[in-house]
């Protein structure tokens, strides 16, 4: 699997996006309605596919790379395996373009959370960009209470939230591997699935859907945009992986004529906007990574 590490990183990242825009068209798609199954079926998948590409990759340094990670990784992949959970819940509760476009605004996040627990200043763009990406959520949760989606919408917030806290113990251990944060992530998510979910019992259908939620979207996913990464400029992966944001709401218009109301898509051209220019803020130091 070493071969992957010689893909140009911009190329990885589009792929990432590409990968990460199919899965709320995939959940749409379940004939379960039980959230907690399809979270335990897509962690089942996640893991399988994760532990091959780390034994592939690794060989026999796979155990040790995960026990060097420590307590951090174990914390960090818990916060991420709760933007897993509010994942599943919100594509469950509301449109696919709100829930991505509440994603998108993880950049602004970063921001925030870097200036409020790592002191990093805050340009005057990148504060231009911050008011314009909560006008255009407020725009989104605003329309979501006349809409019967507002629960969806706020469970959604959860996915940048968890993940700025991710980034954030990232920063604080600089020598955290993210592999394995990501490994403990796919555990606990199929924790909570197994504890909570209704009855064990699957589909067809939806092992099938498990499988692509699991290995192609989530795990084809987060491989690509974690090493495409590390070599590809902030600037880049930020906007490579709107990728994701635009492409998203299409297949659920394509394929099951989901139209979200049009201020949905108001919202969310002023959050897309304001992400591009903080993409550009020369203050920005960490790369995005989704879902």
């Amino acid at each position: 699997m070493n071969f992957i590490y010689k893909v140009p990183g911009y190329i990885l990242c589009l792929l990432g996006g590409f990968f990460l825009s199919w899965g709320g068209l995939i959940i749409r798609s379940f004939e379960t309605n039980d959230i907690w199954q399809i979270l335990l079926i897509r962690s089942l998948f996640f893991m399988i596919a994760l532990t091959a590409f780390l034994f592939l990759t690794y060989k026999k340094n796979t155990i040790n790379i995960i026990k060097k990670s420590g307590f951090p990784a174990i914390v960090a992949g818990l916060f991420l395996s709760l933007s897993f959970v509010a994942y599943v819940v919100a594509m469950s509760k509301t449109t696919v373009a709100n829930v991505v476009f509440i994603i998108s605004t993880q950049t602004i996040f970063l921001a925030l959370f870097g200036f409020l627990f790592l002191k990093e200043k805050i340009t005057l763009k990148g504060l231009i960009a911050i008011t314009l990406a909560f006008v255009g959520m407020l725009v989104m949760v605003g329309d979501s209470i006349n809409q019967g989606t507002l629960f969806g919408n706020i469970v959604a917030f959860a996915i940048p939230i968890n993940f700025t806290i991710l980034v954030m113990i990232i920063r604080k251990f600089p020598d955290l591997d993210m592999v394995p944060a990501i490994f403990y992530s796919g555990i606990f998510s199929g924790i909570y699935g197994l504890l909570l979910a209704s009855n064990l019992t699957f589909s067809s259908n939806d092992i099938i859907m498990g499988f692509l939620l699991g290995v192609p979207q989530l795990a084809f996913g987060f491989i690509c945009v974690t090493i495409g990464t590390k070599t590809t400029k902030a600037v880049t992966v930020g906007l490579l992986m709107l990728l994701e944001t635009i492409f998203a709401p299409i297949w659920v218009w394509i394929f099951l004529n989901e139209v979200p109301p049009i201020s949905v898509f108001i919202g969310g051209a002023i959050i897309i906007s304001a992400v591009i220019l903080k993409s550009f803020d020369k203050s920005l130091k960490i790369s995005d990574k989704n879902n």
